[in-house]
């Protein structure tokens, strides 16, 4: 997701809620204040929209008539007695339904209601193990949260460019070598990640991701990545990887060498789950 290619969000927009909290302590002596960004049992969207910052779109996102929904919400919880804003009683997504059909994954049963098992932004953050075999293909090369349907928003057209330089692209680049992903160990996973929101999907979760990815677009400069993915430690990775070369299968990419590698790591693998997957990728060959 576009927000996931600077710095952690959640550090940027804590340190500047603590420094508003501590400006409010100042101005009302003896009030206590507390910022929160994603830290507390709070539905933000929903009190955002009691704050008349948008109106709840059909793809369930806050929707501001100025930013589109391309912002980040954080609260600040105080003692201190304010004002009360009014909600904005508004719905301009009008006949729209530019959302609800884009959705790879069609986790919109109806508009405003997200069924969350199918959304490619919780398989690729919040789920971490195997993705459910009939929505892998959906999830095209998302590795990491999903922006279908804000991108066709029509709202989103026109949305301010964000200048903050903590959010921009980590050295320069908005996108991952997927080959990179699957052959970085532990250490090395939390040293690239340091400081980025990408370490919330843990290694495991984003290498079985770039696998699936790999599967839905092969890159024939990843096959050895690919294979090494094969062997590795987490059952989870080496059962993605082996739907991914049973794809390239299918899609006739490097044949010969993905049917070598499923015979060979269906010689020592000893996971159930795995074991299925590989059957099911050597299975493909006759598809």
């Amino acid at each position: 997701a576009r927000y996931a290619v600077g710095d952690d969000y959640h550090d940027l927009l804590r340190s500047r809620l603590n420094g508003l909290a501590d400006w409010l302590s100042e101005q009302v002596p003896g009030s206590a204040s507390r910022g929160v960004v994603d830290s507390a049992p709070l539905a933000e969207r929903d009190f955002g929209w009691l704050a008349g910052l948008g109106w709840i779109g059909k793809n369930t996102m806050l929707i501001s008539p100025q930013a589109g929904s391309l912002f980040f919400l954080s609260a600040l919880l105080t003692t201190v007695e304010l004002p009360a804003d009014t909600p904005l009683e508004v719905d301009h997504c009008g006949s729209c339904t530019a959302c609800l059909e884009a959705c790879p994954t069609d986790a919109f049963p109806e508009p405003r209601v997200l069924d969350a098992t199918k959304c490619i932004a919780t398989l690729t953050i919040e789920d971490r193990g195997p993705v459910p075999a009939n929505l892998r293909e959906g999830m095209g090369t998302w590795i990491f949260g999903c922006d279908v349907c804000q991108d066709v928003c029509p709202w989103n057209r026109h949305a301010p460019v964000v200048d903050e330089p903590a959010l921009q692209p980590r050295e320069g680049d908005a996108t991952l070598p997927l080959a990179d992903l699957l052959t970085l160990d532990a250490a090395a996973f939390r040293k690239r990640f340091h400081g980025s929101p990408l370490l919330r999907a843990k290694r495991h979760g984003l290498a079985r991701s770039a696998a699936i990815a790999l599967g839905n677009a092969p890159d024939p400069a990843a096959a050895a990545a690919l294979a090494t993915a094969l062997a590795d430690p987490e059952p989870v990775v080496r059962g993605a990887a082996a739907w991914a070369v049973g794809r390239w299968i299918r899609k006739n990419v490097h044949v010969a060498w993905a049917r070598e590698q499923l015979a060979r790591r269906l010689e020592v693998e000893d996971d159930a789950a795995v074991l299925a997957e590989l059957r099911d990728a050597t299975g493909s060959q006759r598809s």
